[in-house]
Formats: C-alpha cells, structure tokens, sequence
C-alpha cells in the first residue's frame, strides 16, 4: 500500500521479534532501526517507538544535532533506560506501557511470596536428590507486607496480597488516602514479613535498600524487587542474607543484566534468581504492540495521549 507524502514518520529501535504495526500501513511510514543507526535516522521521525527497552541507545543518540521526534513511546513500564537531561528539557511527550505488565506481575509476587512460604525451593532440591523430609511451612494468611511503590503495579501486588489474607501497606512518594509516605518506611519495615519493591528508578529511590534498610527489617522478613535492579544496593542484600539479618530474598531485576554467570548472587544463600520475568506472559508482546498502536491512533486523531509521563519525575503521575 503506498504511503501518503503527509504520512508522519515512525521509527522502530528493534527488537526481536518485531511488533505487529499492520493497522499502521498506509498511515504511517515505518522505518527501522538498532544501536548503531539509530543517531543517524532520529532527525527524519516524527514518532519513535523504544521496542528495544533494554536498550540504552535513545539516551546515547538523544543529545546529538538535528530535530527530534515530537513523541517518544517505550515498551515499558520504567524510563531510565532512555531518559537523558536533553530528553526531559525537550518539548517531546515521552509515553509508557503502562498497564500492560501490572496483574502479570502482582502474580509473580505472589507466587514468589507463596514458595517462601511453603518452601519449595527446598522441596525440589529434596526430589531431585529423592529425599524424603517433612517440614512444617509458613501461613501466609495473617502475615503484613509492605510494597513500595504506589503505581499501578505497586497497587496491584498490594491487592494480590491482599486476597491471600496479607495485611498489606502501601508507600509511596508522599502520603495520601490509602498510601504511607516515605517517611513511614523505617517503621512499616520493621512490621513487615514480606517488602516488595515496585517502585519506579529514580535519584530519590536508586539504592534505597542499602545496608541500613536491610538491617531495620525482622530476621524472619523476605524481600522481593519487581522495580527496577538499582533500587536494591546487591551486595548489602548478599551481606543481609549471609548474616541472616533476614530470612530470604528473590530478585527479578538486577543492576547489571543480564546476570553474568560469574556474579556471587548465583551462590547466595535464601536467594531466589529470575531473568526478568515477571511480567512477561504468553501473547505479551502482542498487548505491547496493540497498546502502542492505540495510543499511534490518538496521537494521529490529535487527542490527547494516555500514558504521558513526568520526565523529571521518571513516571506516570497520579498515582
């Protein structure tokens, strides 16, 4: 189908495998780029979708000459990967996949959460080496958590965990109705069974969970990290479980990804690895795709995006 002369320009920092832009054609030119193009072809987009979000190349492409897209859309929950201080003085919408990946990973949680409890790791390690050894678990029902991170998915691992019967507090950036404030987080820890991090990569919240944070929480307390890997200061985490400052731990996200086999997490002990998972489920690249072509729509409509987020904050806000 030919595209229209008037047609804006979008452009794809790829991944594979591509995303599924068929209601596009004949309404938009879609060209295509990697890490080592992508500087090159920034000037001539209008739209520059991030399909690549493990990719730092937008923050490293952003600064140079020429004009830049008006809307810049990743396929992710978090913008740190392409955010850069030219970025957010710029007049450019920045949009995220917000909602795509919120209940996915509200039920990575809880599973997570569920297999500490009933301590499965243990009991396939025990079959694999055909050991028969009865245990008592954990009740989880009766049990307080504390999730920070008051977004979307922060509020939908709060009301996972709250259907199993966990008492759960939320915290987020400032207080408000059903919402603690930072300034509440030493106390809520200290109370807490289970702390889940589900905030959003910010200058306030990068490292956060450090030495001192880990030592505040119970011995018998486990910690979760869905947000992002540098919330969590990794190696205070490995000391806190050596030392047995807490009970267990599971992490999703990591400083560096993917985690070299070299890296002493593999090895520590109560700590459970998962590649960044979470939030991925069967047909979710599909929702990513579908997702941005709505949102492509409105913007070709002139109405107003979904989505936008706060570029000095790093998110959505409202939340």
């Amino acid at each position: 189908m030919t595209v229209p002369a008037a047609a804006p320009t979008l452009l794809v920092l790829d991944a594979d495998p591509l995303p599924r832009l068929g209601r596009l054609t004949g309404r938009a030119r879609i060209e295509h780029a990697d890490e080592s193009t992508l500087a090159a072809r920034l000037p001539a987009a209008d739209v520059l979708l991030v399909w690549d979000f493990t990719s730092h190349a937008v923050r490293r492409a952003w600064p140079g000459d020429g004009r830049r897209p008006r809307w810049v859309h990743t396929a992710s929950a978090g913008v740190d990967h392409l955010m850069c201080p030219e970025l957010a003085a710029s007049d450019t919408v920045v949009t995220n996949a917000r909602g795509v990946f919120d209940q996915p990973i509200a039920e990575y949680v809880a599973a997570l959460v569920l297999a500490m409890a009933k301590d499965l790791p243990a009991t396939l390690a025990l079959q694999g080496e055909r050991v028969w050894r009865h245990r008592e678990s954990q009740r989880v029902a009766g049990t307080r958590a504390c999730v920070v991170g008051s977004g979307p998915i922060g509020r939908a691992v709060a009301a996972t965990l709250r259907a199993l019967g966990v008492r759960t507090a939320l915290v987020g950036r400032t207080a408000r109705t059903g919402v603690h404030g930072t300034g509440e987080l030493d106390r809520l820890l200290s109370r807490a069974d289970w702390v889940v991090a589900a905030a959003p990569l910010t200058e306030e919240t990068r490292g956060m969970f450090d030495a001192r944070r880990f030592g505040v929480m119970q011995p018998s307390a486990r910690f979760v990290n869905v947000g992002r890997g540098p919330l969590v200061v990794e190696a205070d985490l490995a000391e806190a479980l050596r030392r047995r400052w807490i009970a267990g731990a599971a992490l999703d996200v990591f400083e560096h990804e993917p985690l070299d086999a070299g890296s002493p997490l593999w090895d520590v002990p109560g700590l459970l690895v998962s590649p960044h998972m979470s939030g991925d489920v069967v047909g979710w690249r599909d929702e990513l795709g579908a997702q941005f072509v709505e949102l492509y729509e409105s913007w070709a409509a002139g109405k107003p995006l979904a989505n936008i987020v706060d570029k000095k904050r790093g998110y959505v806000p409202g939340h």
